[in-house]
């Protein structure tokens, strides 16, 4: 076995609290570093907890994209245990037979250009 495949975090671990002030660091370097790039992204709870609960989603991923006119966005599926996209999964229908489904694809955020979102050392504090 490698050791890589010793050490690789199952994807429903990937992902870890930080504390406010590396947060806020993280964001001001890269604010600085890219001043004309869109400041955040706004997720609902609605569309994450429906992809999170196909079956055998162990987590997200998240695709920098244009959207139809243009402008910057986030596309992101549900991934398997290994990191695989979901595509699409089986069903059971009404009548008991089986059928396979297309998986969640989302988009539609919300970008926040906000001076509030900018600041922050003023949020974190």
């Amino acid at each position: 076995m490698k050791q890589t495949e010793l050490t690789k975090r199952a994807i429903a671990q990937v992902g870890e609290a930080i504390t406010h002030e590396l947060g806020a660091q993280m964001i001001r370097d890269y604010q600085a570093a890219n001043p004309a790039d869109v400041k955040s992204y706004q997720v609902g709870r609605n569309i994450i907890d429906q992809i999170l609960a196909q079956p055998g989603c162990a987590g997200m991923r998240f695709y920098n994209a244009y959207n139809e006119i243009g402008e910057k966005t986030l596309v992101y599926t549900g991934v398997d245990e290994f990191g695989k996209v979901i595509a699409e999964y089986t069903v059971v229908t009404t009548e008991g037979g089986f059928d396979t489904q297309r998986a969640i694809v989302a988009d539609r955020i919300q970008n926040d250009e906000l001076e509030e979102f900018i600041n922050w050392d003023s949020i974190f504090s």
